[in-house]
């Protein structure tokens, strides 16, 4: 079975159909940037442009970067426009998309779900987060299995600071930090979310998860096991998928 899956980022947006039986990318994906400012209507027009790249006529899941309640209501807008605070998302997209049926989840629930199926993830019991570090830091809670949706434990409080202007991959960029002192950054906000949740496993995802042996190793004195993911900066995809399939039953 194919479904198609659209990840929307703060820097990309990329989609492809999805094969929820093996939980990979059906066909090699396409990704188009993501515009700045990134409002409802210009980034809707992204989507379509990746959309019809296929040719696709079926159902579409889609991730967002912020909170989403009763799965179309957009509540938070940290990395994009802030014009999206309230706004309809599912009916936007669908309207973009000729009335296409369309699933709108949140970026790193959508990405933990692909993770949790597929993944690092598979099989673990007890409290797992997934954190994706990209434009932000994205965040996914499981307890045994079940997603605990739109946490955006990137939010925390960190030195002053929102964890994720001082951790997520960008700051890396941004302050052209070195891989150790980056590293630092990271253990202190795992140090953060392990003393709230005593996870039993940390998944790190987004595309810094491709580079997992220049940072994990530097990583020291969390107590939960810590692994990258396996469907790297493909799961928000996938899991995007994932959820359109549910919702079409």
């Amino acid at each position: 079975m194919q479904i198609f899956g659209v990840d929307i980022g703060g820097s990309g947006i990329k989609g492809a159909p999805v094969d929820l039986d093996k939980g990979d990318l059906a066909q090699e994906r396409c990704k188009v940037l993501t515009p700045h400012p990134a409002t409802p209507d210009s980034v809707a027009d992204g989507v379509k442009e990746v959309v019809d790249h296929f040719g696709w006529s079926g159902p579409v899941g889609l991730t967002f970067p912020g909170v989403i309640t009763d799965g179309t209501h957009i509540r938070t807008a940290a990395n994009v426009d802030k014009s999206w605070i309230d706004t309809d998302a599912r009916t936007l997209f669908s309207d973009r998309l000729g009335g296409l049926p369309v699933t709108v989840v949140n970026d790193a629930d959508a990405a933990g779900v692909a993770e949790m199926q597929f993944g690092a993830g598979r099989d673990r019991k007890g409290v797992v987060i997934l954190l994706t570090f990209g434009t932000g830091i994205g965040s996914a809670l499981f307890i045994d299995g079940e997603l605990v949706p739109n946490t955006e434990l990137g939010h925390l409080e960190l030195d002053g600071h929102d964890a994720e202007k001082k951790a997520s991959s960008k700051a890396k960029e941004d302050h052209e930090l070195s891989w150790e002192h980056w590293a630092h950054r990271v253990t202190k906000y795992l140090a953060h979310v392990e003393m709230l949740f005593t996870p039993e496993l940390f998944i790190i995802g987004g595309g810094v998860s491709r580079k997992a042996d220049k940072f994990l190793p530097l990583i020291e004195g969390i107590k939960a096991d810590i692994v990258p993911a396996q469907l790297q900066n493909n799961a928000g995809i996938v899991g995007a998928a994932m959820r359109a399939a549910h919702h079409a039953k």
